[in-house]
């Protein structure tokens, strides 16, 4: 018997794709190019803005030369991640699309994957994309968010998805939503912190979240079972929240996070806070010193591409916790994920699938 039952995991967000604390959006166009399209539309050659007016026709400059178009989002690459380790129909990701052909290759992208996607389609944006210029060891990208910002709670509460919600033991969400649409964060933790099997999992996503959306992000901390970020984040969360914890390191950091009040007081809080090749560091409420793991190592010559090794890490720690792992082994299987991603073009995992070894 399988004893994952359908959407055991569900994952939701603001249809993002991570890329070192940076967001994307959920389609991904790769170009190898030279300075003269960074030129044209004033671009810098290592940096990530919001599309404006003036770089609406990058992207078909872009799909007019040779590139490779991949499927994003930072909660729906984390779900694929998980839906890798995990046993078959696993997981579901609940986004908003536009209805264009880039929402059937997000569908076709996840199809594959074998994760079950419920989309809201929104009728006036198209599905939101990405323009990543690659000039030697920089990459700049320019995010056109579109029908990212459009998802509703009307959707989730529906009578088509709320059953799935409920079913579900596992809730997974993106920082980039508390951007969009808090309502719906708070049911999916109300529901979590309410069941005392159901876990509540919080990404940070990116440093502007906490410097500019603080107080919605507070809005959800009493309900975070699990709190993922990397070093950038905590100390933009750190520096927004002030007193005593600004500009402390990432493991006072991290253990202030993990003391926040709790609405769940059954269960502790668990903050783990990534730092590229250095340590990852985890702190449970409650108990003291936060601790150290390291890194699997990789060699600078098998690197192809950083982009959503963030989003990989996520995917795999969350299927360590959902399979019951201790904290040490989640980490080395979101290390282990993101060690695979990093060898590949974005936020892609190698097929034939590979099978999660302990370091």
């Amino acid at each position: 018997m399988n004893r994952y039952p359908s959407g055991r995991v569900c994952f939701t967000t603001h249809l993002f794709k991570l890329t070192n604390s940076y967001p994307e959006e959920p389609i991904a166009n790769h170009i190898h190019s030279d300075e003269s399209l960074l030129t044209k539309y004033g671009l810098k050659p290592n940096d990530a803005i919001l599309a404006e007016e003036k770089h609406m026709p990058l992207y078909a400059e872009i799909v007019s030369r040779k590139h490779a178009l991949i499927a994003g989002g930072a909660a729906q690459n984390a779900a694929r991640g998980a839906q890798y380790i995990l046993p078959p129909s696993s997981v579901f990701y609940i986004g908003c699309v536009g209805q264009d052909d880039y929402a059937a290759q997000l569908r076709s992208a996840c199809a594959a994957a074998g994760v079950r996607v419920e989309y809201r389609v929104d009728d006036t944006q198209p599905t939101g994309k990405c323009g990543v210029l690659i000039n030697g060891s920089n990459r700049s990208l320019c995010t056109h968010l579109a029908a990212a910002n459009e998802y509703k709670l009307d959707h989730l509460k529906s009578p088509e998805i709320w059953p799935l919600v409920e079913k579900a033991q596992f809730y997974y969400v993106g920082g980039f939503h508390v951007t969009v649409c808090v309502p719906a964060i708070m049911a999916l933790a109300k529901e979590a912190a309410a069941k005392p099997e159901k876990t509540f999992i919080m990404n940070l996503s990116a440093p502007f979240i906490p410097q500019f959306f603080k107080q919605q992000l507070d809005e959800t901390s009493p309900y975070w079972d699990y709190l993922i970020g990397n070093e950038t984040e905590a100390a933009a969360w750190a520096e927004a929240e002030g007193g005593n914890i600004k500009g402390k390191g990432i493991a006072e950091i991290a253990t202030y996070l993990a003391g926040l009040k709790k609405a769940n007081e059954a269960r502790k809080r668990v903050v783990v806070i990534t730092q590229g090749t250095d340590p990852t560091v985890v702190a449970v409420q409650g108990e003291g010193k936060a601790r150290e793991y390291p890194v699997r190592t990789i060699g600078t010559e098998e690197i192809y591409d950083t982009n959503g090794a963030g989003d990989a890490f996520a995917g795999g720690f969350v299927a360590g916790i959902v399979e019951g792992k201790s904290l040490q082994e989640s980490v080395d299987m979101g290390q282990w994920l993101a060690r695979l991603s990093i060898k590949e073009l974005g936020p892609q995992y190698p097929y034939p699938k590979q099978i999660y070894s302990k370091a």
